[in-house]
């Protein structure tokens, strides 16, 4: 865009003497100015639909601006750089190119291989720290079984007595009359024990990458600088 220069000063003819040729405005000294306007009209933006070309510029509105003024390149990447200050994360799920490029501006390094971040606890050691980390995704109980022996108490010796009844006996034996009660005793086993021994069935799996919670993998970036 070019803007409209006079090329004859007109006003300074009138301060001319009578009768000098310079004082007569000519033709083409007119001619002049209005291809010099015709120019300066015809690299002018339109009001309505202007289509700009080449590197136009604009005045940079002030962080945080919330109007419809232009917002310039410089405005967007400050922008930007308030909603990614140093130390804060980006992740994208789509490619794993450096946030520099993309976003044209800091410093950035891969942030947490292979790990999922957690809210910061300050009431948790475990938690209470940024960047702490722990865990690990093999801390799983492994197959195993379980084998047992044991052996019960010394029972002592004893016997066991046994109550019967008799139809059709000598009175002699048990009192008199057709039938009676008695009691026999079965033979002393002497002192023993009894021994149990056995193994458990399998429990548990393979530690390797057990303990994983659902997850899913994105490129994870910190802003350093």
């Amino acid at each position: 865009m070019t803007d409209y220069v006079k090329s004859t000063n007109f006003a300074s003819k009138d301060a001319l003497a009578s009768g000098n040729p310079l004082k007569i405005v000519k033709g083409l000294e007119i001619d002049i100015e209005f291809n010099n306007i015709a120019a300066a009209v015809a690299t002018k933006s339109n009001g309505v639909d202007t289509a700009l070309t080449g590197t136009p510029t604009a005045p940079t509105a002030a962080p945080g601006t919330n109007t419809s003024q232009i917002a310039t390149t410089a405005f967007v990447t400050t922008a930007l750089q308030s909603l990614y200050p140093v130390g804060s994360i980006y992740i994208n799920a789509g490619v794993s190119t450096n946030p520099a490029t993309l976003l044209g501006f800091g410093t950035w390094t891969a942030f947490g291989a292979g790990r999922v971040p957690v809210g910061l606890n300050a009431s948790d050691a475990l938690f209470d720290t940024l960047e702490e980390t722990g865990g690990s995704k093999d801390a799983i109980a492994v197959s195993h079984t379980h084998t047992f022996s044991a052996s019960t108490s010394t029972a002592g010796s004893h016997q066991h007595g046994v109550t019967m009844g008799f139809t059709n006996v000598d009175e002699g034996n048990f009192g008199g009359g057709s039938s009676a009660y008695g009691t026999q005793f079965t033979n002393s086993a002497g002192d023993h024990a009894h021994s149990v021994s056995g193994t458990t069935s399998s429990v548990g799996s393979s530690g390797t990458n057990a303990n994983l919670q659902p997850y899913i993998t994105v490129a994870m970036w910190k802003r350093t600088a």
